[in-house]
């Protein structure tokens, strides 16, 4: 046969090669093709973030990366319809940046620990305890407490947004562990409120420890902010999953632990075929909601289409839009 004559899926097989069989992509084949035929139908592009499953970040997706990098590319897209293949605080995020856009997020169910942690009145409530320490929250929040911040973060930026504040303190919401790394950065003193990522919360100093001794010191340990400051200060590097990537492709370890979501090794591992990877991972459940099967019924029926209120909207585009401006 032809390259002429080749499917849609076979054409985009060799993006998944090294981390799918070909036995299973055949599986998928026929999800693949509705998907991207219903794209040009609908003019529309999908946003997938750096946990997603293969088969989605490498098949099928228009633009991949962390937070930050979707909340950017977010601003350029070109297109009618927006799919958000990640949690519902990234749909909102983007439905912020693009609001005359129609924003499709494929399974409501799709949620994060970190953003159900926190309440507008929880921060209103931090502001009126200490009256005139800006407010720098975590995109992994609902656009309500966005909209009570002066400043949105990253992981890959938040130390960067900090230092640009030219502050001594801060209030950093709502991941506990992320704020308190950042403080070891920078020694600006941070407020915090008790919310944690139920995928990085769980990885332990013990589970780095057990790597290197089970690899001797011929492996390289990268891990995530979110993750406690003691399993970070165990760790070669930390840093967000685009930073991951970065790392990576800088230093070409021959050998390298992800302290992080499972699909991030995979994804990485079709990058870079020649380092080894282990994969000591924890699952995300809200991210493992989207799939192949829910991006097509979401493209075929156009929903979950996602609203803001106005008023929320306008304040947290704001906050969006100050940590974009920090260069």
């Amino acid at each position: 046969m032809s390259v002429m004559e080749l499917t849609v899926a076979e054409e985009l097989y060799p993006r998944v090669a090294n981390v799918i069989p070909k036995v299973e992509w055949a599986t998928m084949a026929e999800d693949v093709e509705a998907i991207m035929r219903l794209k040009k139908e609908r003019n529309a592009v999908i946003l997938a973030h750096n946990y997603m499953t293969p088969e989605i970040f490498h098949g099928i997706s228009d633009i991949t990366g962390d937070s930050l990098a979707l909340a950017r590319k977010a601003t350029e897209v070109d297109a009618d319809v927006i799919v958000l293949a990640g949690v519902h605080f990234m749909a909102e995020t983007a439905k912020l940046l693009n609001p005359s856009k129609t924003v499709l997020i494929p399974d409501l169910r799709s949620g994060c620990s970190l953003a159900e942690s926190i309440t507008a009145e929880d921060v209103r409530a931090l502001k009126a305890a200490n009256p005139g320490v800006p407010v720098v929250t975590y995109v992994n929040t609902s656009a309500a407490v966005k909209a009570e911040s002066d400043i949105c973060c990253t992981s890959g930026n938040a130390e960067k947004i900090i230092r640009s504040l030219g502050v001594d303190k801060v209030i950093m919401i709502p991941d506990q562990y992320l704020a308190a790394n950042i403080a070891n950065r920078t020694g600006v003193e941070v407020i915090v409120h008790p919310g944690a990522c139920e995928v990085h919360e769980r990885f332990t100093p013990r589970d780095i420890q057990q790597i290197r001794e089970d690899y001797s010191d011929d492996v390289t340990v990268i891990v995530h902010p979110e993750c406690p400051p003691a399993v970070v200060a165990e760790a070669d590097f930390a840093g967000s999953t685009a930073q991951m990537v970065d790392y990576v492709r800088e230093e070409d370890p021959k050998r390298v632990a992800l302290i992080t979501e499972c699909s991030m090794s995979d994804n990485i591992a079709q990058l870079f075929p020649n380092v080894e990877f282990i994969r000591p991972c924890n699952m995300c459940p809200h991210m493992k909601r989207n799939t192949l099967g829910s991006i097509r019924h979401a493209l075929e029926t156009m929903t979950n289409q996602v609203e803001v209120d106005p008023d929320i909207a306008e304040r947290a585009t704001r906050a969006i839009t100050r940590m974009l401006e920090v260069k």
